[in-house]
């Protein structure tokens, strides 16, 4: 018999071994408390073992008593989960919980979703992309710069010859500089971003993980013990020939390490010194870092989908990343399941009225 409780403290490490990406685990859900979100955990289990479970968070809608529930990277939704999650979404108000599986596409499990005795259909707005590149961090250094783009070799080439150094920070100074570089490439491609406090609150939560983190040659054995999630910063430095001048931020990128794999969820970098490619040594250098720890994936946290559009806003981003010869994945996508099915159409309409407003004021 199957039985649903809601996850504790002393349940982390068991929710933790059962969740298959960081947006997914107790960690996450501490820091999105922290932020003023409610956050909501339950365990399936089967003779006393977990055997499933699910992190919802809860959205609400400004000026309304409605709110929407979002379950981002989970498992695939079985029956049993969808009428806990409806379930939850009644007890919480929701007019609708976006559910976007961590599942690849798959027709069978798709075909899942569309033969649900509730109300879901494909999301009106999808919040994470669809698609991803991941990297095989198992392959040797050599196999990985060989099987980069000619161009992409070039570059890290480049970057070391110009002395651009690459390290993890610990350092409230350190983070600073992450800060605000991030503040300087938001305003520099005109992209919604996260706020200073979203970022200084993850930094918090996250980064005090990063003492457990065993060191290289002893990698995946305390890792695995401890299931945590983890932050971590790298900053991309250079010293230009002038005499007496400090080096000088490039590029700052926050890590995630979850199970056995490395994520490239937030990156910023200077528009001062272009010529130094500090971005494709960044890159390189974080592969090495995973390879370091005994990691066996490095995903980069989202890309367009096969053929891209060169006139899209994320092409150049999704071209950097191409450089390095990653796996495109394809995952099934947004779906909404529906509570309230009046209020979601009127929802929808409100919605997207906000969305065109947004992009005028932009």
């Amino acid at each position: 018999m199957i039985i649903i409780k809601n996850i504790t403290e002393k349940e982390r490490e068991d929710f933790n071994s059962i969740a298959t990406h960081p947006l997914q685990s107790y960690e996450w859900g501490e820091f999105r408390e922290k932020t003023g979100i409610k956050v909501i955990r339950r365990g399936f289990y089967d003779n006393e073992k977990i055997i499933a479970g699910f992190q919802l968070t809860i959205h609400k809608i400004p000026r309304t008593s409605w709110t929407i529930g979002y379950l981002p990277k989970g498992i695939m939704p079985t029956e049993i989960m969808q009428e806990e999650l409806v379930k939850t979404g009644k007890e919480n108000k929701c007019i609708f919980i976006q559910l976007e599986p961590n599942i690849e596409k798959n027709q069978e499990k798709e075909i899942m979703i569309h033969d649900s005795k509730f109300l879901i259909y494909p999301s009106a707005h999808p919040l994470f992309t669809r698609y991803t590149f991941q990297l095989d961090l198992t392959k040797s250094e050599d196999e990985l710069l060989k099987n980069m783009h000619s161009k992409t070799r070039y570059n890290i080439r480049v970057a070391q010859k110009h002395g651009v150094e690459v390290k993890e920070e610990q350092s409230s100074e350190a983070f600073q500089e992450y800060l605000k570089l991030t503040g300087e490439t938001t305003r520099r491609q005109g992209f919604f971003a996260h706020t200073k406090k979203y970022h200084q609150l993850m930094w918090e939560t996250l980064g005090r993980q990063k003492s457990k983190v065993p060191q290289a040659g002893e990698a995946g054995k305390s890792q695995k013990l401890e299931n945590e999630l983890s932050a971590h910063l790298l900053i991309a430095s250079y010293k230009p020939a002038t005499k007496d001048q400090r080096p000088i931020s490039l590029t700052t990128w926050i890590l995630f390490i979850f199970h056995d794999t490395l994520y490239y969820p937030y990156g910023a970098s200077s528009s001062q010194h272009r010529e130094t490619m500090s971005s494709n040594l960044m890159m390189w250098e974080a592969i090495l870092f995973g390879k370091k720890l005994g990691l066996k994936k490095f995903d980069m946290w989202g890309s367009l989908g096969e053929n891209p559009d060169p006139k899209d806003p994320w092409y150049g981003f999704h071209k950097f990343k191409m450089g390095y010869n990653p796996q495109l994945i394809e995952f099934i996508g947004s779906y909404d399941l529906i509570i309230n099915p009046v209020a979601y159409q009127v929802y929808k309409v409100v919605d997207k009225l906000r969305w065109i407003l947004l992009r005028l004021k932009k």
